[in-house]
């Protein structure tokens, strides 16, 4: 079993593929990885790069028309992968933001909430929050 759990969001589009990056626990914090491009090269260095010795990788990203090559890609490494219906992230009334950068920052702490609650919107950090928070009610 990893000593430490990193969460990691993934903004999944034709081109590339925008990272977030979640510490574990409660108060771990949060921040933008940066962009890759859609390549399993490309996924393949992100996995090297932060699932180092004594570090469980938690995958999450949400569903769309680019499929489930992710995830097949990513369990066949060894670390957990979630995708989520984009009709089951919770958002707030009236936040209609939808690009990366703007949605990002209210995203990442709510999925780790001790309540159980999970992160609002859509976008990265939003689904390495929401992994944090499925991940825990699960164990």
């Amino acid at each position: 079993m990893a000593d430490r759990i990193t969460y990691v969001g993934l903004d999944v589009h034709k081109e590339g593929i925008v990272v977030a990056v979640a510490a574990g626990g409660l108060r771990g914090e949060v921040r933008e990885y940066g962009r890759i491009a859609n390549t399993s090269t490309a996924l393949d260095r992100l996995l090297r790069k932060l699932g180092g010795d004594g570090v469980s990788l938690r995958f999450c990203y949400e569903a769309g028309p680019c499929g489930y090559g992710i995830q097949r890609q990513v369990s066949a490494t060894g670390h957990e992968c979630v995708v989520v219906a984009p009709s089951l992230i919770p958002r707030r009334a009236g936040d209609r933001i939808k690009t990366d950068r703007r949605c990002q920052p209210g995203q990442a702490a709510p999925g780790r909430r001790a309540d159980g609650g999970v992160g609002s919107g859509r976008s990265a950090r939003g689904d390495a929050r929401y992994g944090a928070g499925t991940a825990r009610r699960r164990t």
